[in-house]
This record gives structure tokens, sequence and C-alpha cells, in this order.
């Protein structure tokens, strides 16, 4: 019996080994697959990114006593209600680190690198700034003065640049849109709508803390400023409209529009939903300059054609 149960241990021991094995094995081909995934362009725009956003949040927003939004905007509070030796670049990544964490598996590995690398070099830029580099951001901006509209238009465009290029290249530099992704939907409202309430609470604080209402508005026209320069970074700066045509004479619309604007669109079948006709849809891709020039050419095929113009954000082509 006892051997029985030396065998049982044994074989149960045997087991966990093997398990524990294919656990390390899953986790060097994981950590491969992720280590692909990152890429050296996006590290060095994502710092880029840290540089810029350190910039114009040290050099316009900090001196005068603005306040950026999200986690970025309660750490730069916190500088200024506590001790000296917690500083702004400390916060930045004693909050935002833990909350990009939290929100590992949600928004995954890669992300998480990206977000986390950003804002290292966001607080190592912050505090090269203010404490290393012989500029003097104590009391007013080195290139603004204390004039705050100027102080928080060009606060949230450069800090604005720096946060749509964390987007864009695959991460965020604050943590509060990783709060936004998680609990938005879970209390029932949108990703915008969160972040605005938590904005106007903070900025809320800010004034209770500060006891004057000045600068808080000023950091709301520096939030919309910012939040406007994100929107232009991460949705593109090729603008342009996608034309959706419903006609009966698709092939002959098609080719005139390809040889007009030296581009193709796409045709898609379609039945009138008063009618019951068979139709084509057409989407083309055209520029805010070339939409007269198409409603033209439509009309000229068929009159009865109807055009539905929508905006598109950003164009990609594949060039492999």
């Amino acid at each position: 019996m006892r051997d029985c149960i030396t065998y049982i241990e044994k074989n149960t021991w045997v087991k966990v080994e093997r398990g524990a094995i294919m656990s390390k094995t899953r986790t060097k081909i994981s950590l491969r697959s992720t280590l692909k995934e990152i890429r050296p362009v996006n590290i060095l725009m994502l710092f880029i990114a840290g540089i810029i956003n350190s910039f114009g949040v040290t050099m316009f927003l900090f001196p005068v006593k603005l306040y950026d939004s999200g986690i970025s905007g309660l750490s730069m509070l916190l500088d200024q209600l506590t001790p000296d030796c917690l500083t702004l670049s400390l916060f930045l990544i004693i909050i935002n680190v833990p909350i990009f964490v939290f929100g590992l598996k949600r928004q995954g590995v890669t992300f998480t690198i990206y977000s986390i690398f950003a804002v290292v070099v966001y607080s190592l830029a912050s505090f090269m700034i203010m404490d290393v580099l012989p500029v003097d951001v104590s009391f007013i901006s080195p290139l603004a003065g204390s004039d705050l509209l100027l102080c928080a238009v060009f606060g949230g465009v450069i800090s604005g640049v720096g946060s749509g290029m964390t987007i864009r290249f695959g991460g965020a530099i604050d943590g509060i849109d990783v709060l936004s992704v998680i609990f938005a939907r879970r209390i029932g409202i949108s990703i915008g709508t969160f972040v605005m309430l938590f904005n106007t609470l903070l900025y809320t604080i800010c004034g209770i803390a500060i006891q004057s209402w000045i600068l808080p508005l000023y950091s709301i026209v520096t939030y919309y400023v910012g939040s406007r320069t994100v929107d232009f970074i991460t949705e593109g700066f090729d603008r342009a409209k996608c034309a959706m045509i419903v006609t009966v004479k698709a092939n002959e619309i098609s080719d005139a529009l390809s040889e007009h604007f030296e581009s193709s669109g796409t045709i898609v079948k379609a039945i009138g939903g008063y009618s019951k006709e068979d139709k084509e849809i057409i989407c083309f891709i055209v520029n805010r300059f070339q939409i007269n020039k198409l409603k033209n050419i439509v009309h000229d095929i068929d009159k009865g054609a109807f055009i539905s113009l929508q905006d598109v954000a950003d164009i990609i082509k594949n060039h492999e």
C-alpha cells in the first residue's frame, strides 16, 4: 500500500512538472509573438510623442498652473498640493502605470508596452525640462510669458500632437483612455462622455483646491484644443468624402468617374426599398474640391441618381 501511495505521489509529481514545462513553453511562445508585434518604428515615434507631449505641458501649461486633461492634469494638481519631493514626473508614472497594467487583458500586451513606454518617456522628459535643463518654468512660460490664452492654446495643441501620435502608433499616453474603455459601457455612457465627466470633475476639484476659477476655465480651453488636435492627428490629414451613388446606370457612371478622376470605385448590387427595382450603389472617394464635378458627371448620365456624401477620416492603401 505504501508503494502504491509513493507511486501515485511520484506520478502526480511528474504530471505537475510536465504541466509546468508546458506552461513555460506557452509563455515563451506568447512572449516571442508579442515581441514580433513590437515595431522599432512605433517605438521611435512613441519616443518622439512622449517628448512632444512633455514639451507642451512643461513649457506652456505647468508654469502658469494650467491643467492638462485626464491623469496628466490630475498629476499636475497633485504636484501643486503635495510636498516638493512628489513631482509631476513621479505622479505620471505611479498613477498611469498601474492603470495600464489593470487594462492589460482588455487592451493587450503590445498596447500596454507601448503605453507604458510613452508614459515613461513623457515623465523623464518632463523631469529633464523642469529639473535638469537650464530652463526656468517656475513662474511663467519661457515662450508665451504669462499670457494664459496663448499658453492654453499652444499647450493644448502641442500636447494634443503628442497624445495623437501615441494613439496613432498603437498606445496611449494617458490612463484615462484605458479607464474610459473599461468603465464607460459598464455605467451606460459613451467613452467621450466618460472622459468629459472625468475632466469636468477634475477641473471642479482644481477650482476648489486653488480657490480660483480662472485657471480651471482656461484649462477647459486647453482640453478642447487638445482633443481637437488629437482627433486631427488620429483621423489623418487626408480628409475626403465617400460618395454613395444609387443608380440604374452604374457601369456608365463608374467608367465616367474613373476617366475624369483617374481612380476606381466599387459597385454593389441593391434593391430599391419602395420601387423594388434592381439598382446598384457606387462607392467612390473624392476630396472636397471634386464634389461638384462628381455631381455634374453623375446627373448628366442619370438625372434620377441619388448621391449621399459621408466623411472619410483616413484613406489607407495597401502598397504591397
